[in-house]
């Protein structure tokens, strides 16, 4: 008999919903919110309302695309955080109240986990244990994966998170909200050691972001006294070395925690995983260090259901369910 679980994600700003049978995904869907790009970042508030309006239709789209009835399902899943708490509160309700509905379990994924075992949903997979670099605009951690269920978060950033840190600095060059995907972009066309940015230093594995964006601000502000029209002149430049820098701190750390651990099986995961010059430098770094890389695919980088479905997969093995009485975390630990 098949195992077909439902998920839901719903922690930021996109609402996504996808169906698992047997731990393969049969359907992925995700509805973005336009709105916030207007605010220059996601208003909670508004979020949490547009999830209102978008659960019920992803979660329809999801099912008849796995064409899957709901009869079928032996669990629903949902993301306990972290995330906007007004956000978790839309998908866990929905998710409870539909479980409570047909009598089966609910299974809560923690966020962060759920971005690493995205590595899981297609081949290659990486043995254990491995070391995953996990990249989004909230969280920067170097993660000890043991197995499907223990990880240990080995570092961490001490401040800002390095998606954070490119869309304020891409916010600076004037890009809209979200800025990352942009810098991304005009970088290719730039030369990435045309201008050098601070590198924090900070102990242990940890990182920290922080002073790259002020080294940033005060560099702008700095050529455009001499000359307005700096930023519009050197855009590719800014990018490219803007970049290159996030890049290089992320692998600085990275090669010490592999020469500490002695792991050479790496992987990269998270909505800053979808970038194309990280994705390079691993494959780089990997052939130089003699790693095994592992690059999910871009549409289980950035949040979706896919990864808390195939998460919640391996806990129903494991049964690993949650009670009605479950509370989403806006900040949850390992």
């Amino acid at each position: 008999m098949s195992i077909n679980i439902l998920a839901i994600e719903s922690s930021c700003d996109d609402t996504s919903a996808s169906v698992c049978q047997d731990g393969k995904i049969l359907s992925n869907l995700i509805a973005n919110q336009e709105i916030h790009r207007a605010y220059g970042g996601v208003v909670p508030e508004l979020a949490s309302r547009a999830h209102e309006e978008n659960i019920v239709p992803v979660v329809d789209q999801a099912m008849k695309k796995a064409k899957v009835d709901l009869k079928d399902l032996n669990a629903i899943a949902f993301t306990l955080g972290p995330g906007l708490l007004g956000s978790l509160l839309v998908g866990s309700s929905f998710g409870k109240a539909l479980a409570l509905s047909l009598d089966i379990p609910i299974i809560a994924v923690h966020h962060m986990k759920a971005h690493v075992l995205a590595h899981f949903i297609d081949d290659p997979k990486p043995d254990f244990p491995f070391l995953c670099l996990t990249v989004s605009g909230g969280h920067t951690q170097i993660v000890l994966v043991k197995n499907h269920l223990e990880m240990e978060v080995i570092g961490h950033t001490i401040d800002d998170a390095a998606g954070e840190a490119f869309d304020k600095t891409a916010k600076m060059l004037g890009f809209p909200y979200p800025g990352g995907p942009l810098i991304d972009k005009n970088a290719k066309l730039g030369d990435p050691l045309a201008f050098k940015f601070a590198r924090p230093r900070v102990p242990e594995l940890n990182y920290s972001f922080s002073g790259l964006k002020t080294s940033v601000l005060y560099f702008i502000q700095k050529q455009q006294k001499e000359n307005p029209s700096f930023v519009e002149n050197n855009l590719a430049d800014l990018s490219a070395s803007i970049q290159h820098t996030i890049i290089e701190i992320l692998f600085k750390t990275l090669l010490m925690a592999t020469k500490k651990t002695g792991i050479k099986r790496v992987a990269i995961a998270g909505g800053v995983s979808a970038n194309s010059g990280l994705r390079a430098r691993l494959q780089q770094v990997g052939q130089e260090q003699g790693w095994e890389t592992f690059i999910p695919q871009f549409q289980y980088c950035t949040d979706n259901a896919g990864m808390i479905a195939i998460s919640a997969y391996y806990q129903y093995l494991a049964k690993d369910f949650a009670g009605q009485e479950v509370i989403p975390k806006a900040r949850f630990g390992f």
